[in-house]
């Protein structure tokens, strides 16, 4: 963990100051670079010492078999493991025969920045050599947002005050070691040498090497190329061998003298495209990015960002920790999806193993909701990869006894990688969380063609599972047993409310969708009598309630459930799955992320404002945040029911889940759905925006420690602002026509001009309590914040 603040806190930057080997892997993690595509993990330039060496392609993958004690009818048989690929990032220097190593001599000042705005990591360092020889290192590094296959980095080796000989090895690696992974389940498994080599040749300025993964049969290609600048008798050699292509650039400086080498890296793979084929792909990738030179790529890294930051950046006065957080929370999350282009957005995205690089339902619940409303045509993608597992689905579900299609739990390729049932083919909630996003997509852009072509279908087959899973009982309720929702501390319930509400939206979107495409959904088979069945199912769902205590139960009678002993768990018991058997939780009331307080954020149509207060401290004291999915929706639901000071712990504790490592394992991976958790919470929460049915409604209001809050987002083709304060909320039409928007309750039409509203107070109950022990940690108000 992270004990001291890593990184200075600045508005537009991430900046670390020293070198601190002990965090080094969480470092690499949050220095992370990728577009979708391509991912580099924020090693340093030669290689060592590393936490975790990484380098990613989406979807890249190898199949491992998957262990059972005892093996039963279903269970997954194999597992798909992200692997680290050929590492192209590799620039080893040497000094008069020393190795440049900051573990040796005298590092006396390193400085790296992930600039927000740029999208570029920038390195600086002064080192003195063992044997006294001082230099200047700098070096920048990106992954481009234009160009999917392509990274380049800059590097500059300057002489000080003595002359000296260096040596620069910039090489593709393929198959490195890989440290022990550990006992923790939430880690990647370690896959030794998953790449056999099928080619290695030499360029005019680089190299390129296949290779094949073992058993799930990909095709990888890397390529390298090199503009070099250096004084007169630099001498250059080219060598490649089946795991390895190298380019050594040998050179004497004089003081203030320079080497420069720029390093362009292109990356591409296919499960049935052939050797020559990929090889040429990445070649020519690379005449493209030499084509647009190192500033060409800067400009038009800098040209991308500029236009998503138009539409998508927040602003929070008060609390700069915040401030910092959000924004890089937004720049991962369109790193995780910008050019992923028909392909998942894992949990990690491309910045570590952490979970195999498994997709779970992280991506729609909360990832996605973000993505919809800053760069939707992301979250097509992301869905449309989702459509084009459908035969998985529909072979899953046919395997289960069930209709329709049973999205996996977990997994890279779209057939299902959880062993452990439980908590993965029960969770079926995951073909509604689908539904869910396929709704927000088509509400918040009207795109009727991919409503017809990806929306519908993936409607209609989780419908079908919906009504081929639950039954009307005897009372002509409709029910659905059996499932795990979102808390995967109770296990195989009935009538889980969260998943019964969205199983419920499921069904009636289905219905809707295919009456008004009744032709193109004739063609799924979609008749009269089914929409109706959907339709009544809706209509008759079970949603369970707790009369004696005037609370929603998570599940039927999760309520008359023991009591977890609290007091009597220690602070390093938690995660409470590391330290107690899971019978005993699941026969327990205690909640490891937000299940019914997530119902009343997405289904808060189903709730009266009063119940939502009720339930909502009703689960404060059952809920110890064991996972990172959590605070940011306790920060929506405190916010709603008037709970300001507590959402803005939540907001904190969703925001600096990274930067200060507070799950202790930021090592293995950047917690994508966490860091969208961040914009959730302010926009969502503080914020208050809700959107359903063509209708977009705010209900601001900011805590003492936020003096203002302002959000763009886009919606059906327009830019919007929304500044709040204490008092007022002003709303901006920044680009696109007029519509009608929602502030507290009040509709108005917003046009040209800005519409200035009065922020009501808010009228909270006393604050909830929590878990002895898992309280959020208090933010600083303004006022102490100055």
């Amino acid at each position: 963990m992270i004990e001291q603040p890593a990184y200075t806190v600045e508005p537009w930057r991430i900046r670390e100051c020293e070198l601190s080997l002990e965090t080094l892997a969480q470092s690499e993690s949050v220095f992370a670079l990728s577009n979708g595509h391509l991912g580099l993990r924020g090693n340093l330039d030669e290689g060592e010492p590393h936490g975790l060496p990484g380098t990613y392609l989406n979807s890249v993958f190898e199949l491992a078999p998957l262990p059972y004690a005892e093996a039963g009818y279903g269970y997954p048989e194999c597992d798909q493991a992200a692997i680290n690929v050929t590492n192209g990032k590799l620039l080893r220097l040497l000094v008069n025969d020393e190795p440049f190593d900051v573990r040796y001599g005298d590092l006396l000042t390193h400085e790296r920045i992930l600039d927000l705005r740029a999208g570029t990591l920038s390195r600086r360092a002064e080192w003195i050599s063992p044997a006294g020889c001082p230099l200047h290192l700098r070096s920048t590094r990106l992954v481009s947002l234009t160009q999917r296959a392509v990274a380049a980095i800059e590097y500059e080796v300057e002489a000080v005050d003595q002359p000296m000989r260096a040596v620069v090895q910039s090489e593709l690696v393929a198959n490195e070691s890989l440290p022990d992974p550990g006992r923790d389940p939430r880690v990647a498994h370690r896959l030794e040498s998953p790449l056999q080599p099928e080619e290695d040749s030499l360029t005019e300025t680089g190299a390129v090497l296949v290779h094949r993964t073992r058993h799930s049969g990909l095709r990888v290609a890397a390529a390298m190329s090199h503009v070099i600048e250096g004084p007169d008798g630099t001498a250059t050699e080219l060598e490649s061998a089946p795991d390895i292509g190298r380019l050594t650039v040998a050179t004497r400086l004089e003081p203030g003298q320079r080497l420069r080498m720029v390093k362009f890296i292109a990356y591409g793979w296919s499960g049935e495209r052939s050797r020559p084929a990929v090889h040429d792909q990445v070649v020519a990738a690379l005449a493209a990015a030499r084509l647009s030179g190192w500033d060409g790529l800067l400009a038009d890294q800098r040209a991308f960002l500029d236009h998503f930051w138009e539409g998508a950046d927040v602003e929070v006065d008060g609390d700069s920790e915040v401030q910092q957080a959000v924004r890089f929370a937004l720049f991962h999350i369109l790193q995780a999806g910008a050019r992923a282009e028909h392909r998942p957005i894992a949990a990690k995205g491309l910045t570590g193993t952490g979970y195999d690089g498994h997709t779970f339902w992280d991506t729609e619940t909360f990832v996605l909701p973000v993505l919809t409303y800053t760069r939707p045509d992301a979250t097509a993608d992301a869905l449309t990869w989702r459509h084009r597992t459908l035969p998985s689905a529909r072979d899953r579900a046919a395997q289960l006894g069930l209709e329709g299609a049973a999205f996996p739990w977990r997994t890279i390729g779209g057939e299902e990688c959880s062993g452990y049932w439980p908590t993965s083919t029960a969770a079926f909630h995951i073909g509604a969380d689908i539904a869910d996003a396929v709704v927000r997509y088509v509400d918040a852009t009207g795109d009727e063609e991919f409503e017809r072509e990806v929306g519908l279908e993936l409607l209609t087959e989780t419908a079908r599972l919906w009504r081929s899973l639950g039954q009307h009982d005897t009372e002509g309720r409709f029910r659905i047993d059996g499932v795990t929702g979102p808390d995967e501390y109770t296990a195989i319930a009935d009538n889980n409310v969260y998943t019964n509400l969205m199983a419920q939206r499921n069904l009636v979107a289905a219905a809707e969708t295919a009456c008004r495409y009744p032709e193109l959904a004739g063609r799924f088979g979609v008749t009269n009598e089914e929409t109706a069945g959907w339709r009544d199912a809706a209509a008759a769902m079970h949603v369970p309630y707790d009369e004696r205590l005037g609370v929603h139960p998570q599940s039927e009678g999760f309520t008359d459930h023991a009591r977890w002993d609290f007091a009597a768990t220690g602070p390093d018991q938690y995660p409470l799955l590391l330290h107690f058997p899971y019978f005993d939780l699941y026969r327990k009331q205690v909640v490891k992320q937000a299940d019914l307080v997530l119902a009343l954020h997405l289904r808060g149509d189903a709730f009266t404002p009063e119940q939502k207060a009720r339930d909502f401290a009703y689960y404060e004291r059952l809920t110890v945040r064991d996972s990172s999915l959590s605070a940011c929706t306790q920060a929506v639901l405190a916010a709603e029911v008037g709970q300001l000071e507590l959402a803005h712990d939540y907001v904190g504790e969703a925001a600096l889940m990274d930067l200060h490592d507070l799950e202790h394992n930021t090592r293995d991976g950047l917690h994508l759905a966490a860091l969208a958790g961040t914009w959730i919470a302010l926009v969502a929460g503080l914020g208050g925006m809700r959107c359903f049915d063509g209708g977009l409604a705010f209900a601001p209001r900011v805590p003492s420690g936020i003096t203002r809050l302002a959000f763009r987002m886009r919606y059906r083709g327009r830019c919007l602002r929304a500044e709040v304060t204490h008092d007022s909320a002003v709303y901006t039409l920044l680009s696109g026509a007029p519509l009608s928007l929602s502030h507290h309750g009040q509709e108005f039409s917003l046009g040209r001009e800005p519409v200035e509203r009065p922020v009501p107070a808010a009228t909270p109950g006393p604050r909830p309590s929590q878990p002895a022990g898992r309280e959020p940690a208090r933010r600083r108000t303004a006022t102490q914040v100055r």
